[in-house]
């Protein structure tokens, strides 16, 4: 079975919206599929797609082949969460520098009375 991770079309007519799904190669665009991993919506500007890059790493490990347009939305996706990190880490560090700066103004008070 030549599993591939594609786009699966939904939305209205001249309003598209996009599931990424891992499907059988041999099922329609829009037919079954074996899950569902992320969502495209080209009609949005700036960061359009959500991606579990996880689950597409791991399909892609397994053999399954993303198209085209899928490929550079895992591209794009891994750019965001590797970027994210490294905020997410500074955000850690930014609430214990606030609990100092509390505590640091509270003593002196606490001293000169």
């Amino acid at each position: 079975m030549a599993v591939s991770i594609r786009l699966r079309r939904e939305g209205a007519k001249n309003r598209p919206y996009y599931k990424i799904v891992v499907a059988d190669s041999r099922s329609p665009r829009d037919g079954k599929f074996i899950e569902i991993i992320g969502t495209y919506d080209p009609k949005t500007p700036g960061n359009n797609s959500s991606l579990k890059v996880e689950r597409a790493e791991y399909w892609i490990s397994k053999g399954a082949q993303p198209s085209d347009t899928v490929r550079s939305l895992i591209k794009k996706n891994k750019k965001v969460t590797t970027a994210a990190k490294p905020s997410s880490q500074s955000e850690r560090e930014a609430p214990q520098s606030t609990q100092e700066e509390v505590a640091s103004p509270s003593a002196p008070a606490e001293s000169s009375s």
